[in-house]
């Protein structure tokens, strides 16, 4: 076998069996001897020989060269894009074998990393749709599109083509052209391709990432169960004498699919949108959104779940994990909108969310307030700032403490601020059951882990929710 002297590493490994999913769109694999590899393309139940490429942290990356067996949970892909766009990496893996490994990867995060002891498992919840599930998608826009490994090389082929698609891992500059899309419903894929065939016939610049000019930089778009659309366009510079002729035109041949249209100056050097201005140009300045009895309305910046179905059930696990009364005083950390503070706030006493973010807690008031609930209270800032003795003198201790953090988990403040508050019941919802576990074993010294469950929030992907119930020892 040979090794590549430089990276110390085989250049070929045979009979590979893949045991797992991983993250990022790998496998974990074990070769004859025993040794963990991490290999992309290939799926549980698969047997590969495999060519490694990367090593790190004395962990091989692979890629697959040969099959000896196919996993009897592979199933043909739904998507052109397959295989080149990143969004949906487990389209050829079952769903019934997506989920089977989601619950084992929240299991062994809880229990095998964290240590944490759980008194109940409850059974993952799947999503009811497999496909078109997403309320929000962010395309990029450039003039330089990425080229396939069938393309690479043949005559008349060019990547000087206007698009408006998904980055290639790895290619900041240019776009997979996407023409067909099945994360998102509603009239997504026909505005994308619609409004991108009417900025080259306006011969709109689209941006160029390597030289940084162009005009026309980014696409979002968000829709809503109730049949409403909003579109955030974003551009390079404030060129109004292009922008608002374009806009015009987009209103006057799209405007039937569209209930609020905004637009941004980007001349940063990254795509994130968040932190400019929204300038509204036509429509209202918010669509609505119904989760169960709570509606919302969301803005261009508001953090919303972007699986709207499974997200109510989500927050009913959530609200059954709680198991309020009608009396229980609910902190909600990590609130956002306020979406699960407002979700079982009919069921409780009064709800204190805290919330990073301004105009997040100013959609949660005016979502409160719609909404008819006159027991919610909502703070601006950060949880490990808020969350103090002082807060809890004023609003009183918590009856049921719900929260909701980011992937990084909860600041390592907060955590003795819990301690210290010693709420009977915490429920903790998370988007990363590595953090999660980290977190719970933090809590271990007080608190015990009476049930929990995984939710599939994002099928055809790696990520996966998970929702516990820590009662005081």
């Amino acid at each position: 076998m040979g090794r590549n002297r430089r990276n110390r590493f085989p250049q070929r490994i045979d009979n590979i069996t893949i045991t797992g999913l991983a993250d990022k769109g790998f496998c974990v694999g074990k070769t004859p001897e025993g040794e963990v590899v991490f290999v992309e393309k290939v799926v549980p139940g698969d047997v590969v020989d495999v060519r490694p490429f990367r090593k790190k942290k004395k962990v091989l990356f692979c890629a697959p060269l040969e099959w000896h067996e196919r996993s009897a949970d592979r199933v043909e892909p739904f998507c052109q894009h397959f295989g080149v766009c990143g969004g949906c990496k487990w389209q050829d893996f079952s769903y019934e074998g997506q989920l089977r490994e989601k619950d084992r990867i929240v299991r062994d995060a809880l229990t095998r990393i964290g240590k944490v002891e759980v008194g109940e498992w409850e059974p993952i919840l799947g999503s009811e749709e497999t496909s078109y599930y997403r309320n929000k998608l962010e395309f990029g826009v450039a003039n330089r599109r990425w080229l396939t490994a069938e393309e690479v090389g043949q005559e008349n082929v060019t990547n000087e083509m206007d698009v408006i698609g998904f980055h290639k891992a790895g290619a900041y500059d240019k776009l997979i052209d996407i023409q067909h899309c099945h994360l998102q419903h509603g009239p997504s894929n026909e505005l994308r391709n619609g409004i991108r065939a009417l900025a080259i016939k306006m011969e709109i610049p689209f941006f160029d990432m390597r030289e940084r000019v162009g005009l026309f930089r980014q696409f979002m778009i968000r829709t809503t169960r109730t049949g409403e659309c909003m579109l955030v366009l974003a551009f390079f510079e404030n060129d109004q004498d292009r922008i608002k002729p374009f806009l015009d035109a987009v209103m006057e041949e799209f405007g039937e699919h569209i209930t609020s249209l905004y637009y941004c100056i980007n001349g940063k050097i990254n795509e994130y949108m968040m932190d400019l201005e929204m300038n509204l140009f036509a429509g209202t300045s918010t669509i609505k959104e119904t989760l169960g009895h709570v509606s919302f309305h969301i803005g261009p910046k508001s953090f919303f779940q972007t699986n709207t179905r499974q997200g109510k059930n989500l927050y009913d696990i959530t609200a059954e994990y709680a198991g309020l009364t009608g009396t229980e005083n609910v902190y909600d950390l990590y609130t956002g909108i306020g979406s699960i503070g407002q979700y079982v706030a009919k069921d409780a006493g009064s709800v204190v969310g805290i919330e990073e973010i301004a105009a997040a807690i100013e959609d949660a008031k005016i979502n409160s307030e719609m909404n008819g609930l006159d027991n919610c209270t909502w703070y601006a800032g950060r949880t490990e700032d808020i969350l103090t003795p002082e807060f809890a003198a004023k609003h009183g201790r918590p009856d049921v403490l719900i929260t909701d953090p980011p992937r990084a988990g909860m600041h390592p403040k907060v955590i003795p601020m819990l301690l210290q508050l010693e709420a009977p019941v915490i429920v903790y919802v998370s988007c990363n059951p590595a953090t999660q576990a980290r977190d719970l074993a933090l809590l271990d010294e007080k608190y015990k882990v009476v049930k929990a469950r995984a939710v599939d929030m994002f099928p055809q992907t790696s990520h996966c929710e998970s929702v516990v119930r820590l009662e005081l020892r």
